[in-house]
C-alpha cells in the first residue's frame, strides 16, 4: 500500500515539473506549444475560409472556450487525474505479475514498426472514445456532464475541447489507461493526441474545406455540425454522428446523419435556453440538476 500512495504522492510532483518544464522549455515534443500551434492554423483556416460567413472571427464563448481547452488538457491533471491514473495502471501491472504477463495481450506493442504502433494507438483510442461518446448521450446522468459540451451555440475550433471535468474522467479512465496497460507509452499516447487534436478542431471549426471521400473515413465539420444540432428526428434522440476523429464507425454501425448542409442550424438541445453561461456554473450543473431531480 505504501508504494501505491508513494507513487499517487510523487505524481503531483512529477506532473508539475513536468508542466512547467513544457512551458519553459520550448521543443518538437512540447504538448502546451502544439496546443497553441494546431489551434492558431485551425482559426487562421476559420479566417480564411468561413463557412458561416457572417460569424464573427471572435465568436460567441470563444475565450471561454480558450480556457477550457487549457483546464482539460493541462490544469485538470493538476487536480490529481495523472496520480490516479498512474496508481490503477500500477496496480494492473502488479496484477498481471503475479501471472508472469507484461501486458493484458498476446501482442508485443513495442516490437510493432513505430508507424504501425501509433496508427493502432489512433484507432483505438478513437473506437473506444467513439463508444464512451454513444454512452454519454444513452445514459441520462452521463448526458447532464456532456450537455456542457453541447452549450455551444456557435461551433469553431475551441470548442471542440469545451466539455465538463467529468468527461476527462471518463474518457481518460476507459481510454488512457487501457492503451497503457497494452504498453503504449506516453508519448505514442502524447502523438495519437496530437493527430486527433488536428481533427477535432478541423471538424468542430467554422471551416469550409470539403474532404471528398475521405469524409466516410474522417470526421468534418460538415458531418458533425449534426451531431450538435437542436433538433433532430425522434427515432436518433439517442443521438447521431458520434465520430471523434473517424467518421468510419458511424457509416459502419448506422449513426450517420447528414440530411442536407448544416451550416446555419441551430444548435444546442431542446429545453437549453436556462443551461449556465459561465465556466464556473457549467461545471457544477450536473450536481445542481441531480439535486433539483431528487
Amino acid at each position: 500500500m505504501e508504494k501505491y500512495l508513494n507513487l499517487f504522492l510523487q505524481s503531483f510532483t512529477n506532473y508539475w515539473n513536468y508542466f512547467t518544464h513544457e512551458i519553459i522549455n520550448p521543443h518538437w515534443g512540447n504538448y502546451f506549444y502544439w496546443l497553441i500551434g494546431i489551434s492558431l492554423i485551425v482559426w487562421s483556416l476559420e479566417i480564411l475560409f468561413p463557412w458561416r460567413k457572417n460569424q464573427k472571427i471572435i465568436r460567441e464563448d470563444f475565450w471561454m472556450d480558450a480556457f477550457y481547452m487549457f483546464f482539460n488538457f493541462f490544469l485538470f491533471s493538476l487536480i490529481g487525474f495523472y496520480a490516479v491514473s498512474n496508481v490503477f495502471v500500477e496496480l494492473f501491472n502488479d496484477f498481471l505479475g503475479l501471472f508472469g504477463m507484461t501486458n493484458g495481450i498476446a501482442i508485443e506493442i513495442n516490437a510493432l514498426p513505430f508507424w504501425a504502433k501509433i496508427t493502432f494507438a489512433f484507432i483505438l483510442k478513437d473506437f473506444i472514445q467513439w463508444n464512451v461518446h454513444r454512452l454519454l448521450h444513452a445514459n441520462k446522468y452521463l448526458w447532464q456532464f456532456h450537455k456542457v459540451h453541447h452549450s455551444v451555440k456557435q461551433m469553431g475550433f475551441a470548442a471542440h475541447l469545451r466539455f465538463h471535468w467529468m468527461e476527462n474522467v471518463i474518457y481518460r479512465s476507459i481510454q488512457y489507461i487501457p492503451l497503457a496497460m497494452l504498453g503504449f507509452g506516453i508519448n505514442d499516447y502524447i502523438l495519437a493526441n496530437l493527430i486527433a487534436l488536428v481533427i477535432g478542431h478541423f471538424n468542430h471549426a467554422n471551416i469550409n474545406i470539403k474532404l471528398g471521400p475521405l469524409k466516410y473515413i474522417f470526421n468534418n465539420p460538415q458531418m458533425h455540425i449534426w451531431h450538435h444540432a437542436k433538433y433532430i428526428p425522434a427515432d436518433k434522440a439517442k443521438g447521431i454522428n458520434f465520430g471523434i476523429s473517424l467518421s468510419i464507425w458511424d457509416y459502419l454501425f448506422k449513426t450517420n446523419y447528414i440530411p442536407h448542409s448544416g451550416r446555419d442550424i441551430e444548435l444546442g438541445w431542446p429545453g437549453d435556453d436556462h443551461f449556465p453561461k459561465d465556466f464556473l456554473h457549467q461545471e457544477i450543473y450536473p450536481a445542481a440538476a441531480e439535486k433539483e431531480q431528487e
